[in-house]
């Protein structure tokens, strides 16, 4: 199971193409993977859209997704926790939402599809699981 960030979202709705959204079009088109969207990438995506008719489409493909509850109190502790471990190794992480969403991962055992080096801190010291354009589709478990 995979779960796209909203930056790659934001780039497959824009008509980019780059790695991330060519292996997003590849797994929005395949049964063998299941391709997550969590309440908080929602509402992040869907904030953006200006015209009714473009956000009614997002949110009709989106919805369409299995859609999680991102932050409960589990996540919610478990995540203060990664950024203290964090933080005392001198590491400081500066967007809740991104620590959120990378426990999430974590807790949930979900590959983060993302385009940046925003998790990089989580990948490195806590294991988070961030999905390589350089894989194939076909790879993937």
């Amino acid at each position: 199971m995979i779960l796209p960030t909203s930056t790659v979202w934001i780039d497959y709705f824009n008509g980019k193409n780059t790695p991330q959204t060519e292996v997003l079009t590849r797994l929005l088109g395949s049964d063998l993977y299941v391709v997550v969207m969590g309440d908080l990438i929602l509402t992040q995506l869907l904030k953006g859209f200006r015209s009714e008719p473009d956000f009614q489409y997002a949110s009709d493909l989106l919805l369409g997704l299995q859609v999680e509850k991102m932050l409960g109190h589990e996540i919610a502790l478990q995540s203060a926790q990664n950024y203290r471990l964090l933080h005392q190794q001198g590491i400081s992480i500066h967007k809740t939402t991104d620590l959120i969403i990378s426990t999430f991962c974590m807790v949930n055992a979900l590959t983060l599809l993302d385009t940046g080096d925003d998790f990089l801190p989580m990948v490195e010291h806590l294991g988070l699981q961030v999905l390589s354009c350089d894989e194939k589709v076909e790879t993937l478990t």
